[in-house]
């Protein structure tokens, strides 16, 4: 399967730099590119990608509007690319719906690799990355979200999926079948309301489910 991207980035140069990483691989192809956040929506809706790279800083429109616009819309998942190590942007862009965040000084590996992440569903998020910023800026909202809907082996599954593994960790460590792991992680999503694997990190923390540094 070929995994289509669609690049969202105000720097051409930049653009050409990772059309060129991401078109090296045979799996993968470029199907657009965006100078703008408000162009990186028409395009992503338009253009339906798999996974759209997306920068932050960007005139206009910027990075996070344009993802929390193209997640509203049900739109294609989105990878946030930035040069900034900031917390603050990390947390908005899981917030819009983003299902990864990378920075830009990472490798060309790391970056085709994401990408494969995010289109098969997965979030691109590390624990420890993850549990910095939901300690420090997580104002919980989770007015409604009952865990005592869930089953044990469900609440085992939240849990493994806070800690960032993916559905074939998960399968090794509860020894399940892949299949029936994806059939828990659907339910859970849906019993706490959460719209992604990604927003299910986050109210695992907000509910202390988890705990930072725990």
């Amino acid at each position: 399967m070929t995994v289509s991207v669609l690049l969202a980035d105000d720097h051409q140069l930049v653009r050409i730099g990772f059309r060129v990483i991401l078109e090296m691989e045979d799996d993968i192809t470029v199907v657009g590119e965006a100078a703008d956040g408000a162009q990186a929506v028409e395009m992503a809706l338009r253009l339906r990608p798999d996974v759209v790279l997306m920068d932050v800083e960007m005139p206009g429109v910027d990075g996070l509007e344009a993802t929390r616009r193209i997640t509203a819309e049900g739109g294609p998942s989105v990878l946030i690319l930035t040069t900034f190590d900031r917390d603050d942007y990390l947390f908005a862009a899981l917030r819009a719906g983003a299902s990864g965040f990378l920075l830009k000084n990472g490798t060309p590996e790391a970056l085709t690799e994401a990408v494969r992440v995010i289109a098969a569903g997965e979030a691109l998020l590390a624990p420890a990355v993850t549990r910095r910023v939901i300690s420090t800026f997580t104002t919980p909202d989770t007015a409604g979200v009952r865990l005592d809907q869930l089953t044990p082996r469900e609440h085992e599954v939240l849990v493994l999926l806070a800690g960032g593994a993916t559905n074939a960790e998960i399968a090794t460590t509860l020894r399940l079948g892949e299949t029936t792991v994806k059939t828990h992680v659907s339910r859970v999503l849906m019993k706490i309301g959460a719209r992604d694997r990604t927003q299910a990190v986050v109210l695992a923390y907000e509910l202390g489910v988890v705990r930072p540094g725990g």
